[in-house]
């Protein structure tokens, strides 16, 4: 391709609405567009790295057996409705763009095509002779982020792979998942990425297990923590550990002390000359649940750690049914309007106990009137601990489960793990922290949706049973930025060469030299025809202009036919290291042949 027959643009600056450098970079090096608020336009750079990350995932996903299709974007809304997620992702995710047709019948733009799937596949599988069965396609998403940022990282409409399976039981749904951990580490390989497999939380996708796919980079959203054993890793939401111990209390005797000003762990720590270990906090949180039914929930916890709200999220819609509810819409700290709202009497914040008496709330037909109570095992565990009294500036000290307290019948794992904590698996390996984007996520779904939609085979002595379903997702357009942030320098993207859109540029540094030209449009064929992906920037430019774009937009090799023609050489420059070579001219298209299939 010559680059002056391209649309082609760049910039200097760094746009006013890119926050991270590979944001900055594709729409400086003019691989993207915006066009609205987390909508972006792929210009024809980044088309061509679309289709090569598409197709690196079409082999690998195809090697595996898996079988591509094509799904529609607009579903409608009685499957979600089946499956029961369509309140969970319209009003308490909000993340799905809802509408309503001419003839009054509501719809969805896909985020996710669960629902979809198992519809087909209740139609269409009928023996478990037919199974297993893995199906996915390549195709456009839509998800209404309340916050649109990054570019392609967290856009409104973006490019992703997502495949189901359906099998027998839960064996053979192990060995598929397996496959998928096989294939999406290959893919990442080939794309030439660094990156960590870790488990996760399901989350709205729901199932038994699942496992996410992090591309390491500094600006990554996600927070990593793995062992250097390499036997563990798992993201911030599904993380557990081993705290430190907690320090032993110095209070043997339970009385009441006047601890003014002291509303922050810190500060009573402080006036009590106490650790942080040994002082349970009471956390207060409101949910909402599908039914409407709002319900006040007191976590209690030690001190020194915080409370991970994915994994309350989890226990609460685990408690669900007790309040006639299946999911949890809303999950949050609730503000002063909302105490104003249920509480009967004001709160002493900052100095709530484990007792804090359900008489604080007022009566109300969407109240659930009792607190729920959750303790999280760190605060079970102390002995002679220090709390709150329930009375602003007192606390307590020297206090016991059982005795001053009594037990809670949830005590659950509610725990922000976090780097320096020891590892469950083995207490001499301590959690380290990396950062990660996400690009990949895998689940075991089990029977959730084919239960919920009624998708069943037969097997083999005749009965009816629920289909055993996987879900694999990757983003295909969020991969290819994800690659730019994790290799970029100071002039701009470098490319891994499985994704680039060329494999070489030829700069010619002024048209106006023939010579120049004529070897440039020699080379430019013969790369051609070895088959190597060349872009010609015949472009009538400054030099110094040329190679600033090549750097920019991070080609690979770049051929330079200027002064060194006198010798009967190119100038050849590594975009990675900046390494130059002169090559004599009828040597070029062999070794970088040799150099191109290296890396491959």
């Amino acid at each position: 391709m010559r680059l002056s027959q391209m649309l082609f643009v760049t910039t200097k600056e760094d746009p006013a609405e890119a926050e991270i450098p590979s944001h900055k970079l594709l729409l400086r090096a003019g691989y993207i567009r915006r066009i609205g608020s987390g909508i972006y336009a792929y210009l024809p750079l980044m088309w061509r790295v679309l289709q090569k990350v598409s197709e690196i995932v079409r082999e690998e996903m195809n090697a595996t057996g898996a079988q591509e299709c094509l799904l529609p974007q607009l579903q409608p809304a009685e499957l979600w409705r089946e499956s029961g997620r369509w309140d969970t992702y319209t009003k308490a995710e909000g993340i799905m763009f809802a509408l309503t047709d001419r003839q009054e019948r509501e719809l969805g733009l896909g985020p996710t095509h669960e629902e979809v799937i198992t519809n087909i596949a209740r139609s269409a599988i009928r023996s478990y002779r037919q199974l297993p069965i893995h199906l996915y396609q390549i195709q456009t998403k839509f998800r209404d982020e309340i916050r649109p940022r990054f570019g392609l990282m967290r856009g409104r409409e973006f490019i992703m792979k997502d495949g189901y399976s359906f099998h027998t039981d839960a064996e053979s749904l192990k060995q598929t998942y397996s496959d998928m951990n096989l294939a999406y580490s290959n893919i990442l390989r080939r794309c030439g990425l660094a990156f960590r497999a870790v488990e996760a939380d399901s989350g709205a996708i729901g199932g038994s297990g699942s496992q996410e796919f992090m591309v390491l980079a500094e600006a990554g959203e996600d927070e990593v923590l793995y062992t250097e054993d390499g036997k563990y890793a798992a993201n911030m939401e599904k993380a557990v550990s081993v705290p430190p111990e907690a320090e032993v209390s110095g209070y043997k005797k339970y009385e009441k002390l006047e601890t003014p000003n002291t509303d922050t762990i810190e500060k009573l720590a402080s006036y009590l000359k106490c650790s942080p270990t040994q002082i349970v906090k009471n956390v207060l949180y409101q949910a909402v649940y599908d039914n409407g039914k709002t319900v006040l929930v007191l976590v209690t916890i030690r001190g020194d750690r915080a409370v991970n709200e994915v994994k309350l999220y989890n226990e609460l819609t685990k408690l669900a049914p007790e309040f006639g509810g299946k999911t949890v819409l809303g999950l949050q700290v609730p503000d002063a309007q909302s105490q104003e709202k249920w509480a009967s009497k004001p709160l002493p914040l900052g100095y709530i106990g484990p007792d804090l008496a359900d008489d604080r709330l007022s009566s109300h037909k969407d109240l659930h009137p009792q607190f729920v109570r959750l303790v999280d095992r760190t605060a079970i565990e102390l002995k002679n601990f220090v709390t709150g009294s329930n009375e602003a500036g007192y606390h307590v000290v020297g206090a016991n489960w059982g005795q001053e307290y009594p037990t809670s019948k949830h005590i659950v794992d509610v725990r922000k793990a976090q780097s320096g904590d020891r590892s469950v698996h083995d207490p001499s390996q301590t959690l380290r922290t990396a950062r990660g984007i996400e690009v990949g996520h895998i689940f075991q779904l089990g029977t959730k949706y084919s239960q919920a939609m009624g998708a069943t085979y037969t097997n083999e002595q005749g009965e009816e049973i629920p289909l055993v379903m996987g879900c694999y997702g990757m983003g295909v357009s969020r991969l290819a930025q994800a690659a730019v942030e994790q290799s970029y320098d100071k002039d701009g993207i470098i490319w891994p060469l499985a994704l680039a859109p060329y494999q070489v540029i030829i700069t010619v540094p002024n048209v106006k030299e023939p010579k120049q030209v004529e070897v440039a449009e020699k080379l430019y064929q013969e790369l051609i025809q070895a088959g190597i992906e060349t872009l010609l920037d015949d472009r009538d430019e400054r030099g110094g202009v040329k190679f600033k774009d090549a750097d920019l937009i991070g080609i690979p090799y770049r051929i330079v036919t200027g002064r060194s023609l006198a010798e009967g050489k190119v100038e050849v420059v590594e975009r990675a290291t900046h390494k130059t070579e002169q090559l004599p001219i009828e040597e070029v298209v062999l070794v970088l042949k040799q150099w191109i299939t290296s890396q491959k």
